[in-house]
């Protein structure tokens, strides 16, 4: 029988280092597995074998956790805009399940099923038709028995109070994750406020993932940290950010950026820029630290390995990786060799190779959000008349 793992919550009481995983939905878009635009998870049951390889590869970097992969994985995002899938919801879920703890086998890691936000919240559903959504993705991760359950990926406070809610009734460990950054969330609700509601409504982990870069995610988990301890409560945090430089996004995150999605590389984080991170993420006292869209497996052995020190130990990764470029000891040419060392890595300003681009983007930023006519959707695919009007108005910004 195989050894009873600790609990999240066990470990993070402990004062242990908790590494999430990175973005599953880019790295398999980029991989031919994952359709951008929907971005829904149907690789899990159409092509298990590279979903199952990227969590090994996760597993090897030094993560402790296997978020299943299933994002956008309700059924009213599965069928949203002529999306039309082979394999039902509860199987892609189920699918994800079985992935994630099949590698989470393979290590002392544990499974975290995921749901998010909605098309039926953007859509002004009521509260009980979007739990009931919730409830359906949560029916498959108790029947797999999943060790704990992560809300993510919420632009909305209120949608995601209403998803911790349902995720509670199940006894199991929660957290809730907004995409927001420091001027809070769609509807102007501040961090620290959001950070009480997600409390109040039992989440026992609260921060940040996805739409905004490490340290502007570490600065938004700080106020809700800050929001939580002038009310009186209690919590622990955690941050899964974005692995691209956002220093011009609004308040809508990289979305908004005309170069999302397909032309976010030059904006990529190095793997020195992740050691920064990781030190910022601890020193502000957050013990869950993953990554979200844009993070490969190299973004993560650098977490891990920055935080060696804390967990006592160097992910498996790190056989094939010298630290700090020690490695580069090893190369043919003298001013390769030169580059072996700290602080040749941690003072570079890497160049983008791109002498006409500038170095910072004007975003889009429509100003609409929930209730907004334009976020209203629908299982019909986009027709070519409203591809017409959205084309027309984007000129015009």
């Amino acid at each position: 029988m195989a050894p009873v793992k600790k609990g999240v919550l066990e470990r993070l009481n402990a004062g242990e280092v908790v590494i999430g995983d990175g973005g599953f939905v880019f790295a398999l878009e980029k991989r031919g597995y994952v359709k951008a635009g929907p971005w829904t998870p149907e690789a899990a049951t159409e092509h298990p074998e590279a979903v199952r390889q990227l969590h090994r590869e996760f597993l090897r970097a030094g993560a402790n956790v296997m978020q299943t992969f299933t994002f956008y994985a309700s059924d009213d995002k599965l069928e949203n805009r002529g999306n039309k899938l082979t394999h039902t919801g509860a199987q892609i879920n189920e699918a994800a399940c079985d992935l994630a703890r099949e590698v989470a086998n393979e290590g002392d890691a544990l499974v975290a099923g995921g749901v998010c936000q909605t098309p039926s919240y953007l859509s002004c559903k009521s509260e009980t038709e979007v739990k009931a959504i919730f409830k359906k993705q949560l029916d498959v991760f108790m029947k797999k028995n999943v060790d704990f359950l992560i809300a993510e990926y919420f632009e909305h406070v209120e949608e995601a109070v209403w998803a911790v809610q349902v995720l509670k009734e199940t006894g199991k460990p929660v957290a809730a994750n907004l995409c927001i950054g420091p001027e809070g969330d769609m509807h102007g609700i501040s961090p620290a406020e959001c950070a009480v509601r997600l409390v109040k409504a039992g989440a026992d982990i609260i921060g940040i993932n996805c739409h905004f870069d490490p340290m502007t995610c570490v600065q938004a988990v700080k106020m809700m940290k800050e929001g939580v301890e002038k009310a009186g409560l209690k919590a622990h945090y955690m941050v899964q950010p974005l692995a691209y430089h956002t220093p011009d996004c609004s308040c809508q995150g990289f979305i908004d950026l005309p170069e999302f999605p397909f032309g976010l590389e030059p904006r990529i984080l190095t793997r020195w820029d992740m050691h920064k991170y990781a030190r910022e993420a601890y020193n502000v006292g957050i013990r869950y630290i993953g990554g979200c869209c844009g993070f490969e497996p190299y973004h993560i052995r650098a977490v891990a390995e920055e935080l060696a020190p804390e967990r006592g130990f160097l992910p498996d990764a790190s056989e094939k990786h010298g630290n700090w470029g020690a490695g580069l000891e090893m190369h043919t040419k003298p001013w390769v060799r030169a580059r072996a060392r700290r602080d040749y890595w941690e003072n570079l300003k890497p160049a983008s190779g791109r002498p006409q681009c500038p170095s910072l983007s004007t975003p889009d930023g429509w100003g609409v959000t929930k209730g907004h006519n334009d976020l209203m959707q629908q299982k019909e695919a986009t027709s070519q008349d409203q591809l017409k009007q959205l084309f027309d108005r984007s000129k015009s910004h």
